[in-house]
């Protein structure tokens, strides 16, 4: 026996002047965090604000160590950067020795500015690892590039012999 197919007939409490005949489907209740996600959210917020204490109130010491991550990596500029930070004291306890290895350094890959500076200082008697007659090389170098610095120090020292030592 087939079954005839019966037209839908909303129930009794079904109303047409509402829209949906008033069934309207509630949002369930949403379930509460788990304590894992609550301690995240607070170890994140903890987080940033410590950072930004660090960095208000200890700028030169993040300084240090952001540059000395890039001057490890091999970036010039930046252990130009750390060469001054030795150099100066900043952010650091001054150390000669150590700023004239980092000037070494960004010398070595070409930057103008290290090879005055690694000059300089060895013509002013730090302890430096410029080999003797090495230094009007590095002032020639450091004048070719555009360092105003080494024009008068190449015309006034270096062209009456005092570079070499």
């Amino acid at each position: 026996m087939t079954q005839v197919r019966r037209r839908y007939v909303p129930k009794s409490d079904y109303d047409e002047r509402l829209p949906f005949g008033g069934k309207v489907v509630l949002a369930k209740k949403k379930k509460p965090q788990s304590w894992f996600i609550t301690f995240l959210e607070f170890a994140s917020i903890a987080s940033v604000v410590a950072l930004l204490y660090y960095s208000y109130f200890h700028f030169d010491h993040l300084h240090f160590h952001v540059t000395h991550m890039y001057a490890k990596m091999g970036h010039a500029h930046s252990q130009h950067a750390m060469g001054h930070k030795y150099l100066n004291g900043a952010g650091v306890k001054r150390n000669h020795t150590a700023a004239f290895q980092w000037f070494r350094k960004a010398a070595d890959q070409g930057h103008p500015h290290s090879a005055y500076n690694l000059a300089v200082g060895h013509m002013q008697g730090y302890d430096t690892d410029v080999k003797k007659g090495e230094a009007p090389d590095l002032i020639k170098y450091a004048l070719d590039q555009g360092v105003e610095e080494a024009h008068d120090i190449y015309h006034r020292v270096c062209k009456k012999g005092h570079c070499v030592h």
